[in-house]
């Protein structure tokens, strides 16, 4: 397979953590990626050895007009986009009662509006080729919400239900969604993507505060390994049938089981009452 017909792989969020370790998987295996951050200058490493095969833009998902110019850039450099990974994001952590209204939007529209906005730009050219898959880096929390993490986990929810009304839409037109769910994974996440909030109420010290007290101490210990998840997220590009929620970790395998037994198990023990809210049988 020569350079020009290799995968386009599309990445925002290359500046850290699983974007970096995504575009370096890409360019080792001979491939070529567009890799996007607020600053392109902190990719600048990844040109070793395969400058023919990398073009790094600055992007802020935020900024319509920028994602409009990366995409025509990516297009006008190779030609097609065949994977867009939506990676770029952060955590903001604060109990219910102690989230700040801006901070809050400011997640969701790099979150959840960004995501949006960069999967739109691309489609076209994907409809057109019918072909092409669509990675949206969700997370554990987007199947179960932790306390402290509330605000967090409403984003990574509506990632996923967004991505299960797009799988429906592009399906007949040769277009893979595949929500990918990590767990806690040893990048710098907790120290340059996570924001906690610096309001503090008492009466949440041994929930929202003690969890967000872990997740702050906890990196360098978790289990997650992100080399093996870049790995991972390129063969199931590979594959003819590949899953559409895709568990990252034992962490997340665990947890969000446990979540879907747990909603299962409520919805089994109050059927007959959900079943009554209906008309009669013949009326």
């Amino acid at each position: 397979m020569s350079s020009s017909t290799t995968p386009v792989w599309f990445i925002t969020g290359c500046s850290t953590g699983f974007g970096r370790e995504l575009a370096r998987a890409v360019l080792e295996r001979g491939w070529r990626c567009v890799a996007t951050a607020r600053n392109k200058a902190s990719l600048a490493d990844l040109a070793d050895g395969a400058s023919d095969r990398l073009l790094t833009l600055d992007l802020d998902v935020t900024d319509p007009k920028q994602i409009a110019a990366t995409v025509e850039a990516a297009l006008k450099r190779f030609g097609s986009i065949d994977v867009l990974v939506n990676n770029a994001g952060y955590g903001y952590q604060a109990a219910i009662e102690e989230g700040v209204e801006a901070e809050i939007r400011a997640q969701f529209d790099v979150n959840v509006f960004g995501l949006f906005a960069m999967t739109r730009a691309v489609l076209p050219s994907m409809r057109a080729r019918r072909k092409g898959h669509v990675l949206n880096i969700t997370s554990l929390a987007g199947l179960a919400g932790y306390a402290g993490s509330g605000y967090y986990a409403a984003s990574k929810h509506a990632v996923e239900g967004w991505s299960d009304s797009l799988a429906i839409e592009v399906e007949p037109l040769g277009i893979k969604v595949i929500c990918v769910a990590p767990g806690p994974f040893r990048t710098d996440w907790a120290g340059r993507s996570l924001k906690q909030t610096p309001n503090r109420i008492a009466d949440y010290a041994d929930t929202a505060g003690k969890r967000m007290q872990n997740t702050a101490q906890s990196t360098g210990t978790q289990l997650g390994d992100p080399v093996r998840a870049a790995q991972t997220m390129l063969k199931i590009t590979e594959v003819s049938d590949p899953p559409h929620n895709l568990l990252l970790g034992a962490a997340s395998l665990e947890g969000g089981t446990k979540r879907l037994r747990d909603l299962l198990d409520d919805i089994e023990k109050w059927r007959e009452t959900s079943l009554g809210a209906d008309f009669p049988a013949g009326t």
